[in-house]
């Protein structure tokens, strides 16, 4: 068990208080790392049955987007089913699959948000915080805040505002392919995050390293 996890909420009410108090330390200043050599994916996969959740992570070499690194933990959810809470059932399996990795990567990209949420800590600046880590959350729906929609061309976007407030950008990675939701989680800029995003993403409506994530929490 990470030590960050051991005393874990029980309640909505006790989760919600812990964003409000981590919130203010999120690093949203940027620019990030200066150099990525390694960037991580991580993704939460839920088996069909029971209620179970499996963190992973995958490693990739920032150049080449080969997997040199990668690891699983599957656990019970320690915390219920909430919409914006959702980083207190994937935060567990997460940062114990980080503990098994080999190699420490510069960057992690997870499948979430970060700044655009409601108490403005979603799981990626929740990740951050934990770990001091650079990361940036890349959601492949909408969920908090309003934008409109960007022009179809592969890298135009559109910011996502929420209470007057910019909390991140819908980002197109592929011609006429519906946009990724990128927003900051700690230590990354705006602008770096979708520019991180976009290399990411050569191929692809949803950056490499999260695809790999993805397969890696689903078995495959």
């Amino acid at each position: 068990m990470h030590p960050a996890t051991r005393d874990w909420p029980r309640t909505a009410a006790e989760a919600e208080a812990i964003q409000r108090r981590l919130a203010p330390l999120t690093d949203l200043t940027g620019p990030g790392p200066a150099v990525v050599r390694h960037v991580a994916g991580l993704d939460v996969g839920y088996p069909t049955a029971g209620d179970e959740v499996t963190g992973a992570v995958a490693v990739l070499d920032a150049g080449t987007l080969t997997v040199v690194d990668q690891a699983v933990v599957r656990e019970p959810a320690r915390f219920p089913y909430v919409p914006g809470l959702f980083a207190f059932r994937e935060l567990p399996p997460l940062l114990a699959a980080l503990d098994r990795l080999t190699i420490t990567p510069d960057l992690l990209v997870c499948d979430g948000y970060g700044l655009a949420h409601p108490r403005r800590f979603g799981l990626a600046c929740h990740l951050g915080v934990l770990t001091g880590l650079p990361v940036i959350g890349v959601a492949k729906t909408p969920f908090a805040g309003r934008h409109d929609p960007p022009a179809p061309e592969r890298g135009s976007w559109t910011p996502i505002v929420l209470d007057g407030e910019v909390v991140g950008r819908a980002l197109r990675t592929r011609d006429g392919v519906k946009p990724v939701y990128v927003s900051q989680g700690h230590r990354v800029g705006l602008d770096e995050a979708c520019g991180h995003v976009l290399r990411l993403a050569p191929a692809y409506r949803i950056p490499e390293p999260i695809r790999r994530a993805d397969r890696l929490s689903r078995g495959r």
